[in-house]
């Protein structure tokens, strides 16, 4: 019983050592990312107006246009996205990171400190984009506000507190600087689906955009998963692998979603159509 004590204790204590030598010094000062007990607050708050608060307050109510709102919303998100996409590209990824290994550097110089600052500016971004969710709500989209869609919104924040507070800069950042580019082009296409109906048909290639997803997912997962064969890269295993296994997961996840929505859409398109020319077929046989 005291030798499988001490094995808890001593696992604990290594946790505990790991989080206290890779703490970003740096960053510890910035807004909300000292400790993660203010991002546990909003998240709750979050879930508790998705999927309780809000629903129960719009049960009688009709839905809420919002068409300045999510015009504004959106086109911030788009100019964010780019900031971010820029400033990835300028602080590591525009060729000062290696694709092979790039650990994680705790310095004050400019590009270091560059990166940083996208790390952190990633992280509120994440927390801006729960009002992705807020606004389904109060349209009333409650199709759009799928597990998939709840996990992801919930859990990216926790994912960009782990990085602004502990790894602010190295091989994670691929993940934040890819997505930053696709969130460029989804929340485009947001803004100008937030336009009307006469902009709207003109929007054919939603589908597209998780394919995008899809994508960006798969090349985290080779990314981080090939720091494993590399016992001299100094970027930490367990980190690399828990991005793998969190991009291995949003792979099936998208995967499943773009199947069951998609796919089963250009099934039942084709049915119909089926059903329409042996309709005008029969007609003509009469």
């Amino acid at each position: 019983m005291s030798v499988r004590l001490n094995e808890t204790q001593t696992i604990v204590d290594r946790m505990v050592n790991f989080f206290v030598e890779h703490e970003d010094l740096r960053t510890k000062s910035w807004f909300l990312s000292n400790a993660p007990g203010p991002l546990f607050m909003i998240l709750a708050a979050y879930l508790y107006f998705c999927l309780y608060a809000g629903p129960r307050y719009m049960r009688d109510r009709k839905p809420f246009e919002l068409k300045s709102s999510l015009l504004i919303y959106n086109a911030v998100q788009v100019l964010l996205s780019w900031v971010l996409f820029y400033e990835g590209y300028k602080g590591g990824w525009g060729g000062h990171y290696n694709f092979k290994c790039q650990p994680v550097t705790y310095a004050t110089d400019p590009i270091s400190m560059r990166m940083a600052r996208a790390v952190w500016l990633y992280y509120i971004a994440k927390i801006t984009e729960l009002l992705d969710t807020v606004f389904f709500v109060l349209r009333k989209k409650d199709r759009q506000i799928s597990f998939l869609h709840l996990y992801h919104h919930t859990l990216m924040p926790v994912c960009a507190f782990i990085g602004v507070k502990y790894f602010a800069g190295g091989h994670g950042t691929l993940l934040g600087f890819i997505n930053s580019f696709i969130h460029i082009i989804m929340y485009a296409y947001y803004l100008l689906s937030a336009m009307g109906p006469k902009v709207q048909k003109y929007l054919w290639w939603k589908k597209y955009i998780t394919i995008l997803q899809i994508v960006q997912f798969l090349i985290i997962f080779v990314h981080t998963l090939q720091i494993q064969f590399q016992p001299n890269c100094n970027f930490p295993k367990s980190i690399a692998a828990l991005l793998t296994f969190n991009a291995g997961l949003f792979t099936y996840m998208f995967s499943a979603f773009y199947v069951a929505n998609y796919k089963k859409e250009a099934k039942q398109a084709a049915q119909a159509k089926q059903a329409a020319q042996a309709a005008k077929l029969a007609a003509k046989l009469e």
